[in-house]
């Protein structure tokens, strides 16, 4: 499948982190804002996510890819406060691709509302 297809060009311009791997974990795509939070470990297309994570995380990574779900959790680095969403994206005929991942910064004291 061409890549075009699987990824729009809006994610390039998107104010928040948007990289995407394969279903063998080798890293296919990384917008504007992707590129520049992990420029210091250079241009990394074609690397595989394995080599940049920790045992717990390779296993979490394998159970998105697994199972095609998702993993959703919040961080703080260096007094930045992130939202990260994980998820498997799918072809058309339901087969795991690989996951996105959409890193968003986000307010210390964000908002929470309950909606009914």
């Amino acid at each position: 499948m061409e890549l075009e297809k699987v990824i729009p060009d809006w994610a390039w311009g998107m104010n928040c982190a948007v990289t995407v791997c394969d279903a063998d974990c080798k890293i296919i795509y990384m917008n504007a804002r992707s590129r520049e939070t992990y420029a210091k470990h250079g241009n990394l297309i074609g690397r595989s996510l394995i080599d940049c994570h920790n045992p717990r995380s390779v296993e979490i990574i394998r159970h998105i890819l697994a199972t095609g779900g998702q993993n959703v959790y919040t961080i703080e680095k260096a007094g930045v406060h992130k939202l990260i969403f994980q998820s498997a994206w799918k072809y058309e005929d339901g087969t795991v691709g690989g996951i996105v991942e959409i890193s968003i910064v986000t307010p210390e004291n964000m908002p929470h509302y309950v909606r009914s």
